[in-house]
């Protein structure tokens, strides 16, 4: 099926960025094509925290909220689908989808997420968004009172948790996971309160409400959760397919507005990096922020460039 409705927009996520974005043009009265894969980077997850409101909310939840708001706007189509392709310029591109039928749009908002590629230790992808997490944001304070480590190599993001953990836990172990900390590292680890164990992890199995990492050697602690850094990788193609200029750290790198290096493509949520900034900051909060700025500044693209036919 080729669909040559010339839609406004085309939002693709079904996350809280793709969610807000498709609301943001909706409620202006743009006619917006909004796609959800089904596949969600917080999908592990049963309780999200550090949104205000909804803390503690199941994520899921606030993706049913935010679907019943955007069935109100008679100007979206939603789709349960898969886009396997992108090409075009602003003012006409086309989506292919997974199933070889097409869809056109004048702009295009990515809000697909990413892909975490855990660390390669047994037991980590197991217990991801139970009992081993990545952001003390949304995951610290949980853990108030008790026994947590950290799993990595990166001196650096261990530090950086080590930080956080002082003033959350009762105890916080850095395995550097086969790796020797230098002695102005290990110094600081120490000033944290943190205890630095250099073995390598064997596995993390989980313990009733908590972790229990297993060490070369034979040794094995019990903790009330354990934090590792995950690599991340695009969720979808379509950065490369457009030729989207992408960070070093894999983000879809953005303008203020939103706005990417090519024109009429927008991006927001987890997917996306702020130039000015050194990482992604992934939350559900920035993301519903990221979608919304989007959506105006998709708005703002298409009135300019319809001025010009409006006045001959």
């Amino acid at each position: 099926m080729h669909d040559d409705h010339l839609y406004d927009a085309l939002v693709i996520g079904g996350g809280p960025a793709g969610l807000q974005a498709t609301l943001t043009l909706a409620r202006v009265h743009r006619t917006v094509l909004h796609v959800d894969s089904g596949v969600y980077r917080n999908a592990p997850e049963r309780h999200m925290h550090n949104l205000i409101t909804h803390e503690g909310q199941d994520p899921a939840d606030l993706r049913a909220a935010a679907r019943r708001d955007i069935a109100a706007y008679d100007t979206v189509t939603s789709l349960s689908a898969r886009v396997a392709s992108l090409a075009g310029a602003a003012g006409d591109f086309t989506a292919t989808f997974e199933d070889g039928s097409t869809r056109r749009a004048r702009h295009v908002v990515l809000a697909t997420g990413v892909r975490d590629e855990l660390p390669a230790v047994p037991g980590v992808a197991e217990l991801w968004g139970r009992g081993v997490a990545h952001c003390p944001f949304c995951h610290g304070h949980e853990l108030t009172g008790r026994a947590t480590g950290a799993i990595g190599t990166d001196p650096a993001r261990l530090l950086h948790l080590a930080g956080f953990f002082g003033r959350i836990a009762e105890s916080f172990t850095l395995f550097s996971h086969g790796t020797e900390l230098d002695a102005e590292t290990a110094a600081l680890a120490a000033a944290y309160g943190a205890t630095v164990r250099p073995e390598v992890v064997e596995r993390v199995e989980e313990n009733g409400d908590g972790v229990v990492v297993h060490l070369a050697g034979g040794e094995a602690l019990a903790l009330g959760g354990v934090f590792v850094a995950p690599t991340v990788h695009q969720a979808a193609p379509f950065a490369e397919q457009l030729g989207v200029e992408v960070s070093p750290t894999g983000g879809i790198l953005l303008d203020g507005f939103g706005r990417t290096s090519v024109a009429g493509v927008y991006a927001a949520g987890d997917a996306a990096h702020h130039r000015d900034l050194p990482m992604a900051m992934a939350s559900v909060g920035t993301a519903i922020g990221a979608g919304l700025t989007a959506g105006g500044a998709c708005v703002a693209d298409l009135m300019a460039a319809e001025r010009p036919a409006l006045t001959p």
